[in-house]
């Protein structure tokens, strides 16, 4: 227990600069999965397919085995238990993603949360709230959830 929070938080500091750039792809990756993660516990009940939309679009953008994957989820969760607000995980993606990758991001965001078929107020406002911080424009918001929504 204590070696994962020593990994946690060692990957929410921002690696020094001769750490390589591995250090800052793990925070990157945390950032992301943090985000997909508050997305599907933002809903009252938990759905596997709502998990699964969530392996699926960390694998698609890190290209993560499957015992990563499932590494990054446990930690991100554990993160946005103990987290205080969002903006340490979005200003991470902010730093390193340009706006079309945010884009993407904010789309699987909507996968995650259409996943189950339903899609509750508390998901909307998670979403609106993380695509604030992200800067995505609001027309670029409607068009990644009509996206997620004709793909489900």
């Amino acid at each position: 227990m204590l070696q994962t929070l020593k990994e946690l938080f060692g990957a929410l500091v921002p690696p020094p600069p001769t750490a390589g750039p591995g250090a800052a792809e793990h925070t990157v990756q945390l950032a992301a999965a943090v985000m997909l993660v508050e997305v599907m516990r933002a809903d009252t009940h938990f759905a596997a397919a709502e998990r699964q939309a969530v392996i699926d679009a960390l694998r698609a953008k890190f290209a993560l085995q499957a015992d990563e994957v499932d590494r990054l989820i446990e930690l991100a969760g554990q993160a946005a238990q103990q987290a205080t607000d969002w903006f340490e995980f979005t200003s991470h993606i902010n730093a390193h993603f340009d706006m079309p990758a945010k884009i993407r991001m904010v789309e699987a965001m909507w996968r995650v949360a259409y996943a189950d078929g339903h899609l509750s107020e508390h998901e909307r406002h998670t979403l609106w709230r993380l695509s604030d911080l992200l800067h995505v424009p609001h027309g670029a918001y409607i068009n990644a959830k009509l996206r997620a929504r004709s793909a489900g």
